[in-house]
């Protein structure tokens, strides 16, 4: 999974239990207001206008792709609810393992993408690009894919479907669906949260933690029921580590 969805927009429940689980995170801090934010995998955009609007004084969304970044910056925040008065907004195409030096930022979030890194160089240099990007004392928040799932797990009714695992270099590639209209598929790869853990000590982050996802508050559609299975084995987990 990476963020070929905007978090904002995409309607699947794995997506909206991401959010919820972000913006739990994000209140348990206290919120951004008056913050410098870094948003890895930006996408279209959707994470760093929920930071802008909490009050964060800068926002950067970095993404490797020109053309999502360039959909970011036309939906640039234009009224309060987007952005809070004196924020700032930015987006840079940049690949986050050679990710220049754009801070220092008090906070980076980060959904889905380490586990697209192909091998291990890269995921412990995509650690040490954001630890070098943050202020001492500043916090990484990353959603990751839960590892060992398939075949045991269907995440279907969630939204997304693995089809196949193949053990392939250094992390087993898992190939997918979002169950969207049409169905889009995609790989990753399936790195356990050891791995993520042993990359980020090495990148000289002080703690590590980590939080299962957490479904949003139960309604019609989606009620408590439908959640008791994610909650059993959620699709992803919230990965905090402190500079």
């Amino acid at each position: 999974m990476q963020q070929p969805y905007d978090m904002s927009t995409h309607p699947t429940a794995f997506s909206a239990a991401d959010r919820f689980t972000l913006r739990t995170a994000l209140d348990a801090l206290g919120g951004v207001r008056g913050l410098d934010t870094l948003d890895l995998a930006c996408g279209h955009g959707g994470i760093v206008r929920l930071l802008a609007s909490g009050g964060a004084r800068r926002s950067v969304g970095v993404d490797s792709c020109p053309e999502r970044i360039r959909r970011a910056r036309a939906h640039q925040p234009g009224h309060a609810s987007e952005a809070s008065e004196g924020s700032s907004v930015e987006y840079v195409v940049a690949d986050t393992a050679g990710m220049p030096q754009l801070g220092p930022f008090d906070l980076a979030t980060a959904v889905y993408l380490f586990n697209h890194a192909p091998d291990r160089p890269v995921l412990h240099a995509m650690f040490r690009s954001i630890r070098a990007n943050l202020r001492a004392g500043g916090r990484l928040l990353a959603i990751v894919p839960n590892a060992g799932a398939f075949p045991r797990v269907d995440w279907s009714p969630y939204g997304v479907r693995i089809l196949d695992r193949v053990v392939d270099g250094d992390a087993p590639l898992l190939k997918a669906q979002f169950l969207t209209e049409p169905p889009r598929h995609f790989e990753y790869r399936e790195w356990t949260h050891a791995d993520f853990a042993e990359a980020a000590v090495e990148a000289g982050f002080a703690t590590v933690g980590w939080q299962p996802g957490r479904p949003p508050p139960a309604e019609a559609e989606r009620d408590e029921e439908y959640w008791t299975a994610y909650r059993a084995w959620p699709v992803s987990s919230l990965m905090t580590c402190t500079a």
